[in-house]
């Protein structure tokens, strides 16, 4: 029966892509006057490509020291960090630095755009550190503008914007230099509900159309609804089941 396929051969299947972000065992502790604070404490999590993460808890839960030790900028006390295939740990400075500035990027809740420039100069801040000439950085920044729908704001400073639209700046600027991750702690934090939403749903369309990779901390459940996955942190420690992806979603065939 030539060209009759048989319907018990197995097929080959795809390879799952590998992990974005694989955290192993990781803790935190600081030292103080009353002795040791355990800031993580053995937290292992992995998270795959394209997908929208909230990572929610209380203040002092350990959301900010999690973050700080994806992005580098804290030094675990033991465990392993891997973000896009780089063990974060085993990086110098220099090389941390080459990290955020290439495939990882932050926004922070206080947007941290510079007052004397405008919102064009502010998003093209990390292309002019890369050296970009200024052709091509004009044309990087005009693309992003218009993707956070800023393009009528670009010669405004930041104070002469609303924080809704100093948010959209600073995830502009991020997008600069097509990072893999994106690092957002507490974005909506100094928004009302209204602007928060519609940074949410920014964050959401980007993960979509960019296929990049958002960790997003928040004390707001409602980004949940939005997430493709929620990590729930409480006293430094990943709740059990917490890391499992929702039930239904884009990333989820």
């Amino acid at each position: 029966m030539s060209g009759t396929q048989d319907p018990f051969l197995l097929t080959e299947r795809e390879p799952e892509p590998e992990p974005i972000v694989i955290v192993e065992g990781l803790t935190r502790t600081y030292s103080s006057g009353g002795g040791d604070v355990h800031a993580l404490a053995g937290v292992t999590f992995s998270l795959p490509v394209g997908a929208l993460i909230a990572l929610v808890g209380r203040s002092g839960s350990g959301k900010t020291t999690l973050l700080n030790c994806l992005g580098g900028l804290d030094t675990p006390t033991s465990g392993r960090v891997v973000v896009d295939g780089t063990d974060v740990a085993a990086l110098d400075d220099r090389g941390r630095t080459a990290l955020r500035r290439d495939r990882l990027a932050y926004v922070f809740q206080t947007f941290g755009l510079v007052p004397m420039l405008s919102a064009a100069e502010n998003v093209g801040l990390p292309l002019r550190m890369r050296g970009v000439d200024s052709q091509q950085r004009e044309e990087r920044v005009t693309e992003l503008l218009d993707l956070v729908g800023l393009t009528d704001h670009a010669r405004q400073r930041p104070a002469e914007l609303s924080g809704g639209q100093q948010q959209r700046v600073a995830i502009a600027r991020a997008l600069a230099n097509a990072p893999r991750v994106l690092i957002a702690d507490e974005p909506t934090g100094q928004l009302d509900a209204e602007t928060g939403e519609s940074i949410m749903a920014l964050l959401e369309s980007l993960v979509r159309d960019q296929g990049m990779t958002a960790i997003v901390a928040t004390h707001d459940l409602r980004i949940r609804e939005r997430a493709d996955l929620v990590l729930v942190l409480a006293d430094g420690k990943l709740q059990e089941g917490a890391g499992r992806a929702r039930a239904s979603g884009r990333h989820r065939g």
